[in-house]
């Protein structure tokens, strides 16, 4: 069932792999978009870091660089969709936790295999605690693309809840694999393919 958001999450990965160039008129959640990236950007090209020997050690740091800016418990509640009001406090914590082990693992690997991209600024529009941080990707091919990050301020943090990549959300994306599962066959049986997915990743650690 979750095959198709493949493409998706390769650009999504961009977002800790890519050089800012000189965006225009930034306002502060650009600026707290651009921080994530630069601190990503200083543990991948830290030649310490890159041996295999410090593999796990250098993606714990890009974790808690990408736990820092994104809102995993607003993104899966809102993966979720209408389902998520009707689940326990309980199963809505082992939900997020499944997807955000969901996230990490569909693109954790691909970002260290993108070799040094640019990006621009040119957009970002405010609304109350919302905001959306537009940038667009050159990649070194010639393609050029581009993603939105919607953000929410969170104690004093804009957190992204959403990534918009080329007019396809990330979110609504989820939402509709995951409602398609729940209504043809049931929430129990979601959580177990999730935590198929997730015992199917620790065996290939090992």
């Amino acid at each position: 069932m979750m095959r198709k958001e493949t493409s998706i999450l390769t650009l999504f990965s961009l977002l800790l792999v890519l050089i800012s160039t000189s965006p225009s008129r930034a306002g502060v959640p650009t600026d707290q978009v651009r921080s994530t990236v630069d601190k990503a950007l200083i543990v991948l090209k830290d030649p310490r870091l890159k041996s295999e020997a410090r593999t796990q050690e250098r993606r714990d740091k890009l974790r808690q660089i990408l736990y820092a800016r994104f809102d995993f418990a607003e993104m899966a509640k809102r993966s979720l969709g209408s389902h998520w009001r009707r689940r326990t406090p309980q199963e809505q914590e082992e939900f997020v936790q499944l997807f955000t082990s969901l996230l990490e693992r569909a693109y954790i690997d691909r970002i260290e295999s993108f070799n040094e991209e640019t990006f621009q600024y040119p957009r970002e529009l405010m609304d109350g605690s919302y905001a959306e941080v537009e940038s667009r990707i050159h990649t070194r091919k010639g393609e050029e693309f581009t993603i939105l990050y919607k953000t929410h301020l969170l104690k004093g943090e804009w957190k992204v809840y959403d990534v918009v990549i080329e007019n396809i959300s990330l979110v609504n994306n989820y939402r509709s694999q995951f409602n398609r599962v729940v209504t043809n066959s049931s929430y129990e049986e979601l959580i177990r393919r999730l935590k198929e997915k997730q015992e199917e990743f620790t065996v290939k650690k090992k």
